[in-house]
């Protein structure tokens, strides 16, 4: 049925003497970045999944409080049946396993991406979440989730060293234009993955224990500029400005578009920055090196900002020059994303 390790016995205990279930099939379903695993139960009570949050390396209270923050604001969140906080494993609905990155091509972009517009709108106009007690998205993580792109990717990936001065002024510039965005309830991982193909109510949303209230563009940037699948700047542009007319007859923004696409491209690059920190991090501490063929489609986003703002091009030429030259080496087999053309 499965590899049976601690947690998979302590969870099917959970499941058929405490809850009373009938097991029928166990599997993995899908793992990520962090230390949860999820399973797809076959049971003669129906099917779910089960998350496995290993309490000494996860906290599943966030998600639990998110879920009902997001639910109650109408936004299409699994159904948390059963938890049990002790051990770590909550009995979830099953939103089956398509992804919008398994869907998408281009003949259906328009139309899943509308759902997923639609959605975020909606997070971001909803009272419930706009009074919520989440986190706020600060200067000090926003600054320590840059510091993964130093320390993991350049540092230990690349051995590479960027003057201390030269990193601060790219750092303050792009912390500066996200906390000076208006704030709304943010997901911090509203991409492909985490969006699920529905026949009622798409799409589902899922891994959104990390939301904040933070800046109003991350969301968005975070969809249309995924990490794991990219789109001709021109779709993008329409996306980005459909969002922008509808925030600003919605009132919550009263900035111009060029305004608007600057918070945008920089807090791309912010979250990008991060991303490529973590994938690093993920192939060298955690063994999990399927994200480093994600690491040059996302550096190519980086690099195309920096060309857009004078402030940035020191830095632009410096990624482009030495970070994938050295990527090339070290990597060379990532390379089926070429290196930007000048």
């Amino acid at each position: 049925m499965m590899l049976e390790d601690l947690r998979t016995i302590s969870m099917l205990d959970w499941l058929e003497n405490d809850l009373l279930l009938t097991i029928n099939t166990c599997e993995l379903a899908s793992s990520d970045a962090s230390f949860r695993r999820y399973f797809r139960v076959q049971s003669a009570e129906g099917q779910f999944i089960v998350m496995d949050a290993p309490p000494d390396k996860e906290n599943i209270a966030p998600f639990i409080k998110v879920a009902e923050f997001l639910s109650a604001a109408l936004i299409n969140v699994p159904t948390i049946f059963q938890q049990n906080i002790k051990e770590g494993f909550l009995l979830l609905e099953d939103f089956g396993s398509q992804c919008f990155l398994d869907q998408l091509n281009d003949e259906n972009a328009s139309e899943l991406y509308q759902t997923a517009l639609d959605t975020l709108f909606k997070m971001q106009t909803n009272e419930v979440l706009q009074r919520s007690d989440l986190p706020v998205y600060n200067e000090a993580l926003l600054q320590r989730e840059l510091a993964l792109f130093d320390d993991w990717f350049l540092n230990q990936t690349l051995d590479l060293q960027l003057a201390s001065s030269d990193w601060e002024a790219v750092c303050n510039y792009l912390v500066n234009s996200a906390l000076e965005q208006p704030k709304t309830c943010v997901h911090r991982d509203y991409h492909s993955r985490n969006l699920m193909v529905l026949n009622d109510n798409s799409p589902g949303v899922i891994d959104f224990q990390d939301a904040v209230m933070g800046p109003i563009t991350y969301d968005l940037v975070s969809l249309v500029r995924d990490c794991y699948i990219a789109w001709p700047d021109d779709r993008v542009d329409a996306w980005v400005n459909a969002s922008y007319e509808k925030l600003l007859a919605a009132q919550l923004i009263a900035c111009s578009p060029s305004c608007f696409k600057r918070w945008f491209d920089l807090m791309g690059m912010q979250r990008h920055l991060k991303a490529i920190g973590i994938f690093s991090r993920l192939h060298l501490r955690d063994g999990k090196s399927n994200y480093l063929k994600d690491i040059p489609r996302t550096l190519n986003y980086v690099i195309s900002v920096c060309k857009r703002y004078p402030e940035l091009t020191e830095f632009g030429e410096f990624l482009q020059n030495q970070a994938f030259t050295e990527l090339n080496n070290v990597y060379p087999f990532l390379m089926d994303v070429a290196k930007p053309k000048d």
